[in-house]
């Protein structure tokens, strides 16, 4: 037997119930109900809306409270996780294709080594690009460009040295895939990048002749 106010529950359906509890509830003694009671009462429709779903009849509002607690942290998570990953990007943005340490194609190189041997691929891909436009500078293939992207570089690139467009391209593709799009990297990709790197260091532009008048 269930008592809510002056209303005795005893043997009939949570509909009835509810329906009773309703009409004591409008009677002017709860009239003066507070916006943090009304707040609860809403919160609590709810949960008793998740249990009267829920299978097998639940009692009490434990299976409803565990589901709104999860889908309350799985909020929280996701909106934490993008907050972090808009802070990456936009620190990875700004540092530009070189990131924030000036070094050589050389160090570039060497530490692209040192982090494959760690199997920090992500890292590797992103330094051995790094080498690469270096180099490609060091040499007055393309002109110097503060706050190049990995994009430009290869388009610039592509202009002098066309056989290899299309490497260059996919090579920016995976820079960026692994600074902006937290892709992981694999071994895979960063022996791509590496054999792009050998490739490009024996390569000269082709020289234009124009025939005397």
């Amino acid at each position: 037997m269930i008592s809510v106010g002056a209303v005795v529950l005893d043997d009939i359906g949570r509909d009835e119930a509810r329906r009773k509890a309703v009409e004591e509830l409008v009677k002017p003694e709860y009239q003066q109900e507070s916006l943090v009671g009304r707040l609860f009462r809403t919160v609590q429709d709810f949960l008793d809306s998740l249990v009267d779903r829920a299978p097998g009849g639940v009692p009490g509002g434990v299976f409803a409270l565990v589901v709104l607690l999860l889908v309350v942290a799985a909020l929280v998570a996701l909106i934490a996780w993008q907050a972090r990953k808009a802070t990456r990007s936009r620190r990875a943005a700004a540092d530009g294709l070189f990131g924030p340490r000036e070094r050589t194609a050389a160090e570039h190189r060497a530490e692209a080594e040192r982090l494959a041997g760690e199997s920090r691929w992500a890292e590797a891909i992103r330094e051995r690009l790094r080498a690469i436009a270096r180099d490609l500078e060091y040499r007055a293939i393309v002109a110097p460009q503060p706050g190049r992207t990995a994009d430009e570089l290869a388009e610039a690139t592509g202009r002098e040295l066309p056989r290899f467009a299309a490497e260059l391209a996919a090579a920016a593709r995976l820079f960026d895939d692994v600074t902006y799009g937290e892709a992981p990297g694999t071994a895979e990709g960063y022996q791509s990048m590496a054999q792009l790197d050998e490739g490009l260091r024996t390569t000269r532009p082709a020289v234009s002749t124009v025939a005397s008048p």
